[in-house]
């Protein structure tokens, strides 16, 4: 009886033991999952902090986490191929360590073009604006949403992003025409790529001696692909831009054949001034047209001799490389020549803004060839560009301010001098490779370069013959210069200074009909007529002149007809019993051409 009464107290106390054990555990496994919890709440809100310290924007970082782990990444894409496309991504992500672009796939992922492994041929876009070039190629790694759980918790950045590559930010030319145009143009294309959007540079490079004008883009600072490490291991960009416009370029740099113009020129100089002038409002630069403004007043004559006294040249001086040996006497030439002062302006020495202040009102910019040519696209309708070439290097074969100042709605007028005396150049042989050194060459090659009179046509962009060549000195022949300029200037065309310049094309002609008429088996007629564009009674037009095409059905050549009026009777060369296709347009002041209107079918 005992035995049975201590075991039952034994059973009791046992039970009583596991009660306890059990509330312990459970008390702990809570205690564990609240700390769990706390240090969960502790990261997301470090994890917030760091996002807040990318941006001034709030951003609810537990809502944005969900939203990745459940939704992905999402990317639509316009363009056809790479060349050509820019992509919006809502969560693309980048991982640091990995120095790769990552998208997340969950069941509401969004990709397209959905294109397979042609994502990889060569590439799904371009960074920069420089067309297929194999360093500027974009693409992303792809990982299931599920894997964010073994992942660094990422740091969300809340700001619209426009994530690009620049080309080269130690060269002017190519900050303007590479970088700073194309992503003006890109952000005009896109609303939400405003004054609060922030750029990110990822081509590797440095700020660079020029940041301060990317800097212009965006109230945002511009972030580098190097500070991205120190916002975490994994960044996500919750709206982004990845890619560049092309139709601002105007220039191709000799990739795959030798430099020159684009084939297809998209731009004109009326978009590049609109460019021009928002820099300048961003640089606190007061424009040539607003000084105009204030000096509004008095006679024809007085207005006529303060712009003649206001008018001036800059010239470009460099310190190091490809100078102007006789500089002071050149200056003092064109002083002389053109009754106007000369204004001296330096990369080395100015600011850059002070620069363009200069350039914006100059009559005439005068530069040896090179990166600082560029900010003629600061300078008023009806300057004149003057570009110098050393010795043994064809104006005709580096032309990208030529091609600038050329554009429609630039009007400028371009001019190029270059040496044709060897004995008027200075070589610089054992100076370093990049700057035209020839030492580190064989003896034949260099004398081979040594011998040469005019580089041949090449690829970019290490040829050293063309290196040797362009950081040349010069001395400049100044009654040679002088008698190219005063050539050049008969033919720069009366375009008014400070005057804005459009082309506006004509409409479709309206109401095309035709009529027909056989006189015999051998004789018939075929009248045309039409109605005037719907624009054309609002402008003021020149001359107004028809383009009519006929075409016998079934041939391949077609009978080309320009004329003043609306109808016009046809009768050589016209069948009796044909069909005709006939096609009509206006044209403007002989080449603004205006779209045909629907092709006529008329039947003799």
């Amino acid at each position: 009886m005992r035995a049975a009464v201590s075991g039952c107290r034994m059973s009791v106390g046992a039970l009583l033991n596991g009660l306890l054990v059990s509330v312990v555990a459970a008390l702990l496994w809570k205690y564990s999952k609240l700390l769990e919890h706390a240090s969960q709440l502790e990261e997301e809100l470090h994890m917030t902090q760091q996002s807040q310290e990318l941006s001034q924007a709030r951003i609810d970082y537990h809502v944005a986490l969900q939203a990745l782990q459940e939704h992905g990444t999402r990317m639509v894409c316009t363009g056809k191929m790479h060349t050509d496309r820019i992509c919006r991504f809502d969560y693309l992500c980048y991982s640091s360590e990995a120095e790769e672009f990552v998208f997340f796939h969950s069941n509401s992922s969004v990709m397209l073009p959905n294109l397979g492994s042609r994502r990889f041929q060569p590439a799904l876009l371009d960074l920069s604006s420089v067309e297929d070039h194999n360093t500027q190629y974009f693409n992303f790694l792809e990982l299931p949403a599920a894997a964010l759980k073994f992942m660094p918790k990422p740091v969300f950045v809340p700001d619209v992003t426009l994530i690009l590559n620049r080309f080269n930010p130690d060269n002017l030319m190519h900050i303007f025409h590479d970088d700073l145009l194309p992503a003006f143009y890109t952000m005009k294309q896109y609303s939400d790529l405003n004054n609060e959007a922030r750029l990110v540079f990822m081509e590797g490079w440095g700020e660079g001696p020029h940041f301060d004008l990317y800097r212009l883009l965006s109230s945002k600072q511009p972030l580098l692909k190097e500070q991205l490490r120190n916002f975490g291991k994994l960044m996500c960009f919750t709206k982004s831009y990845v890619g560049l416009s092309k139709m601002t370029t105007w220039y191709q740099y000799g990739f795959v054949q030798p430099q020159g113009p684009k084939a297809n020129i998209l731009v004109s100089g009326n978009e590049i001034r609109q460019f021009a002038t928002a820099l300048m409002e961003k640089m606190n630069i007061t424009t040539s047209q607003e000084s105009e403004k204030e000096k509004d007043g008095g006679s024809a004559e007085q207005e006529k001799e303060r712009e003649k006294s206001d008018e001036y040249i800059v010239v470009f001086s460099r310190s190091t490389t490809r100078l102007i040996l006789n500089e002071a006497e050149l200056i003092m030439a064109m002083a002389q020549e053109f009754q106007m002062r000369v204004v001296t302006v330096s990369l080395d020495d100015q600011s850059f803004p002070s620069i363009v202040q200069a350039v914006s009102g100059a009559s005439m910019l005068v530069s040896m060839h090179g990166a600082q040519l560029i900010t003629s696209l600061f300078l008023p309708r009806g300057a004149v560009v003057v570009e110098l070439f050393p010795f043994a290097v064809n104006p005709e074969q580096y032309a990208p301010y030529k091609t600038l100042a050329s554009l429609p709605g630039m009007d400028l007028h371009y001019v190029s001098w270059r040496n044709t005396e060897e004995e008027n150049t200075v070589t610089h042989p054992d100076r370093p490779w990049e700057q035209g050194g020839i030492a580190h060459l064989g003896k034949d090659e260099q004398e081979r370069i040594l011998a040469s009179k005019e580089v041949a046509r090449h690829l970019c962009c290490r040829n050293p013959e063309w290196l040797f060549r362009i950081y040349q000195d010069t001395l400049v022949d100044v009654p040679s210069f002088l008698e190219v300029l005063r050539d050049g200037m008969k033919s720069k065309p009366s375009t008014k200074k400070n005057k804005a310049a459009g082309v506006v094309h004509p409409g479709r002609v309206r109401e095309a009909q035709c009529h027909t008429s056989v006189q015999n088996t051998n004789e018939a007629k075929l009248t045309v007529a039409w109605h005037i564009p719907w624009n054309l009674k609002y402008l003021k037009v020149r001359e107004v002149k028809y383009e009519v095409w006929i075409q016998e059905q079934g041939e391949n050549t077609y009978m080309p007809y320009i004329l003043p009026q609306q109808n016009y009777t046809f009768s050589e060369n016209i069948k009796p019993f044909t069909t005709y296709l006939v096609w009509v347009r206006c044209i403007f002041n002989k080449s603004v051409l205006g779209p045909f209107a629907d092709v006529l079918t008329c039947r003799t």
